[in-house]
């Protein structure tokens, strides 16, 4: 796969990002084999169960593919009697390989994927290989009350320190 990927050393966001009851959505861009009716788009729209698991219910479209898309090397297969074709998809949760299994599950397969958006970050103004450092953490959860303190004082950069060990 391809596209926005978040990194950060901070826990709580990455708990925020990453679980599902927190409902952050990750909206990817997936270029199928074939052109998925109206039926398939409904089921992963309504959850597809994967056998290990029932998906969350999302949103999935057609859209034409984007015009900012940068080639892919090596190229995807391409063949000649099946046509290709894009779905965004808005995810609330993402599990291994999620999202290619669901096209595949409702019969079509991903032969690309990009991930666009995750929360309110996106991929504007990136080039492939190019980064931004943004500040700050996500906005708190509808409901979180504040972040909680740690309960003794985290050491400053280049600090050490040392356990005491028990019974000493």
């Amino acid at each position: 796969s391809e596209g926005l990927l978040v990194l950060t050393d901070d826990g709580m966001l990455q708990k925020r990002i990453a679980d599902p009851r927190h409902k952050l959505p990750k909206t990817y861009l997936a270029q199928s084999e074939g052109v998925p009716d109206e039926a398939a788009l409904a089921r992963l729209r309504a959850g597809v169960n994967l056998g290990d698991f029932v998906t969350r219910p999302g949103a999935a479209r057609r859209v034409a593919e984007p015009a900012w898309l940068w080639p892919r090397n090596p190229p995807i297969r391409e063949r000649k009697a099946i046509p290709t074709s894009w779905i965004e998809l808005v995810l609330r949760e993402g599990k291994n390989r999620q999202v290619r299994r669901m096209t595949a599950k409702v019969g079509f397969p991903t032969l690309r994927l990009i991930r666009v958006r995750v929360g309110d970050w996106t991929l504007d103004g990136l080039a492939p290989g190019e980064w931004r450092e943004v500040a700050g953490p996500l906005p708190p959860a509808p409901g979180a009350g504040p972040r909680p303190t740690p309960k003794r004082p985290m050491p400053g950069p280049g600090a050490t320190f040392t356990r005491r060990r028990q019974g000493r």
